[in-house]
């Protein structure tokens, strides 16, 4: 699915001339956190839910144009970007603009998120590892080299978190069983963060254990 697939006109954007009241009683039919806010067919900003509730019902938008969020992407954004630009303006909404900053539609959030669970990161079957290194003693040239080298796929890798100097990595690997590829990476000195099939069966089998220990005492 293309994300041009994905834009919505279903909700008529608010004008800088309308009021207050009709703001919340838009929201109060929806469940977006923002609505576009048109000035002609110029595209001016979003107003937030919250916003919305704060202002005096009479007041019409233009008043309180200091509250307005001027976020959007253009046609050509990829997705990726268009799912970070609604992380950073934490809105389940997202205006989408011409060159000439007119007004084409919205993109939805729950949209975005389905075309990456589409992705073989989510779709395609494997393991899911988490890793840990030094920020300057980690490539992901040696991480593809490291799964690669077991005979396994790499579905696809991010960081998923930077604290100091150390990067936490998560990868999906697939068609190949994880414990040769955790061995390998602990080999290279990175430190695995997830459970993983095998750790979990160790844990199953210490338990078993204990118990017949336990019983066999009794």
């Amino acid at each position: 699915m293309q994300l041009q697939d994905l834009v919505i006109n279903d909700i008529q954007p608010l004008k800088l001339t309308d009021k207050i009241s009709d703001a919340q009683l838009l929201f109060n039919q929806l469940t977006y956190s923002h609505i576009p806010i048109l000035n002609e067919k110029i595209y001016i900003g979003c107003i937030s839910e919250n916003d919305a509730h704060c202002f005096e019902k009479a007041n019409i938008i233009k008043d309180c144009n200091y509250a307005i969020e001027g976020f959007f992407v253009r046609p050509a954004t990829n997705w990726l970007d268009v799912l970070e630009a609604f992380a950073q303006n934490d809105s389940n909404i997202m205006p989408i603009l011409d060159r000439n900053n007119q007004y084409l539609g919205y993109y939805e959030l729950n949209d975005i998120i389905h075309l990456f669970n589409e992705t073989p990161f989510f779709s395609e079957p494997g393991g899911t590892l988490i890793i840990e290194k030094g920020m300057h003693d980690y490539s992901f040239s040696e991480i593809s080299q490291i799964v690669e080298s077991n005979d396994a796929k790499l579905l696809g890798a991010f960081i998923s978190k930077m604290d100091g100097d150390v990067v936490r990595i998560t990868i999906k690997i697939g068609n190949a069983s994880l414990n040769e590829v955790i061995q390998t990476f602990r080999r290279y000195s990175y430190n695995i963060i997830s459970g993983h099939e095998e750790d979990t069966y160790i844990e199953s089998l210490k338990d078993r254990s204990q118990y017949l220990d336990k019983y066999l005492n009794m």
